[in-house]
């Protein structure tokens, strides 16, 4: 069983910039594909970011061109570095991994097997 913890939330202002870290544990980091995914209230969890194990990178066109995912496998940590943020990046923020071998819609919560507790992120105006 992997276990994530997410850090590095908070309250910015527009156009500030945020990092959030996502510490994994319990399994090989580097067997693992991670997601960052976003649930505003109200709305559905919604795809973020991907980096697979052999850094295969994908975006959000919400987030392409302002955010930026990496992974420090030394570390066992994926981060999310957030720039230019909008009020409308506010949301609770979730890291999710599944096995890097594994195909399918990566840009969807349900294929993901292990999610952190999520960090809060508040974008005021």
């Amino acid at each position: 069983q992997v276990q994530l913890v997410e850090s590095g939330g908070g309250l910015v202002q527009a156009g500030g910039s945020l990092r959030l870290s996502c510490a994994a544990s319990g399994r090989t980091f580097c067997s693992l594909a991670m997601g960052w995914f976003r649930q505003a209230p109200g709305k559905e969890r919604e795809f973020v970011a991907f980096i697979g194990g052999s850094d295969n990178i994908y975006y959000s066109d919400s987030v392409k061109g302002r955010f930026t995912i990496s992974r420090d496998n030394a570390k066992n940590t994926v981060y999310l570095q957030m720039n230019s943020l909008k009020p409308e990046d506010t949301a609770v923020y979730y890291c999710g991994s599944r096995l890097a071998r594994l195909g399918g819609m990566v840009t969807m919560a349900s294929a993901y097997a292990s999610w952190g507790q999520g960090t809060q992120v508040t974008v005021s105006s």
